[in-house]
């Protein structure tokens, strides 16, 4: 396991399975107590501080699709909340945005936990309005968790797409890879998403082999974390590799190396003499390589 929080995850939010599942008990939260996520499209509302901002119900449109988040209860009480399905959702990666990157930096834990949870479930809603069976509109059902059609009577609920990314070992080195259009110098772990009728061990193994040739063995899993850009499971892992002849894919990727646990080291440190630099530590690649050099 790596020894920090990751980055969304520790919501203080009770999700309430019970609540989304009872009509009647979930319309009596939506009262003067409920709280609203201030949501700018899928930016968080933030004050001064760095604090996510809340308003209430009477926020909302009108016409409004509300999603019940869960229940809050910092304050000794029972607060509902609450977030408002945008006109819009957002597919795009968010990785380049500096906004994305202040925003998480400046979030708690618990907040950054909460808004990805939103981020992810409005974002679903917003872009997932028509059944994929019939295409007919779609509506709103146990809370926001999911979405029923009444034309065919489909169910569909909210997607998370699995993504393996692993540290590959050989002899005491690392490999690394830096992606197209990436700056000078900038590394991380290798990643791709599991694909229908993987297991995770079988994706990881494959999605090596495609990026860098190299084939591994071993794996393992290390940690996971919740990724909202637009809605991943990232997983963590790490392989051996039993030789380092790297055959690199050039239409993913711009380079592909080994490090040494002193490069690593270094880079994680913050030296600038690193041959290397690392991922964020918002990123579960900058927790994982802090567990590499730590064993």
């Amino acid at each position: 396991m790596v020894s920090a929080p990751l980055a969304f995850t520790g919501s203080p939010l009770d999700r309430a399975d019970n609540v989304r599942a009872d009509p009647e008990a979930l319309a009596g939260m939506m009262n003067w107590r409920a709280k609203l996520l201030a949501l700018d499209g899928l930016m968080p509302g933030m004050d001064d501080m760095g604090v996510l901002q809340w308003t209430t119900l009477a926020d909302a449109p009108e016409d409004a699709e509300l999603v019940f988040l869960g229940l809050d209860r910092s304050d000794g009480g029972e607060k509902p909340c609450f977030a408002a399905v945008p006109s819009k959702g957002d597919a795009a990666p968010r990785m380049a945005n500096p906004a994305v990157w202040q925003m998480m930096t400046a979030l708690s834990p618990g907040d950054l936990a909460t808004y990805g949870a939103a981020r992810s479930i409005v974002d679903w809603h917003a872009r997932h309005q028509h059944c994929a069976q019939c295409g007919g509109q779609t509506t709103l059902a146990k809370g926001g968790w999911q979405r029923n059609c009444p034309n065919c009577g489909a169910q569909h609920f909210p997607r998370t797409d699995p993504v393996t990314i692993m540290l590959v070992e050989y002899d005491g080195k690392l490999m690394l890879g830096r992606g197209l259009g990436w700056p000078e110098g900038r590394f991380s772990a290798l990643a791709g998403f599991v694909e229908p009728g993987e297991s995770i061990e079988e994706g990881v193994a494959r999605e090596v082999l495609e990026e860098s040739g190299i084939v591994v063995r071993d794996v393992q899993y290390i940690a996971s974390q919740p990724w909202p850009f637009p809605s991943q499971l990232m997983i963590g892992c790490h392989a051996m590799a039993d030789d380092d002849a790297v055959t690199i894919d050039e239409s993913e990727l711009a380079e592909v190396l080994w490090f040494t646990k002193g490069d690593i080291k270094a880079a994680l440190n913050g030296d600038p003499d690193a041959p290397l630099g690392c991922p964020p530590k918002q990123a579960i690649a900058h927790h994982l390589m802090s567990w590499w050099v730590e064993q």
